[in-house]
């Protein structure tokens, strides 16, 4: 009895090393495959899983954020969490939205940099920012409605 008790677990050892193996092997090829522009190969599988992804293209990292805001010249810069179901209901309105309206809405993903982007008082997922001459101008906490999004980019960022 003990005997076989041994062996079952042994096999749930094995099984469960070798699904290790087998999606470590299938998020490498993922990352190959990809548009990476994380500098990094150690992402979390729900920005994996987004990679490919147009509506996230367009990715500003952390020192590019700071470079940019503290150069003064005019940025729009979007937060979000690729876990955030809010950002997930969000981002195929607002993303396109941006495009079709020539807005250069930068992305920045949270749930990679949370720790790196603290001075922004970033405290929610979705947020949307303008940045002018170094501040911040205006921003958008939360879902919000496409007729929301449009006004925000007619008034601070296409004026």
């Amino acid at each position: 009895m003990q005997k076989k008790i041994l062996i079952i677990i042994g096999v749930v050892v094995v099984l469960f090393v070798a699904l290790y193996f087998v999606l470590d092997y299938k998020n490498n090829k993922a990352l190959e495959g990809s548009n990476n522009p994380y500098g990094t190969n150690d992402l979390d599988q729900a920005t994996i899983d987004q990679l490919d992804d147009p509506n996230y293209g367009n990715q500003i990292l952390p020192d590019e954020l700071d470079e940019a805001v503290e150069s003064g010249e005019p940025l729009t810069v979007y937060f979000y969490s690729p876990t955030c179901v809010h950002c997930q209901n969000t981002t195929p309105i607002l993303a396109p939205l941006a495009e079709e309206m020539n807005v250069d809405m930068k992305k920045l993903n949270l749930l990679e940099f949370s720790d790196k982007v603290t001075r922004y008082g970033i405290t929610s997922t979705p947020t949307l920012v303008y940045y002018e001459d170094g501040k911040e101008v205006y921003r958008l906490v939360g879902s919000q409605t496409e007729d929301v999004y449009t006004a925000f980019f007619e008034e601070y960022v296409l004026k």
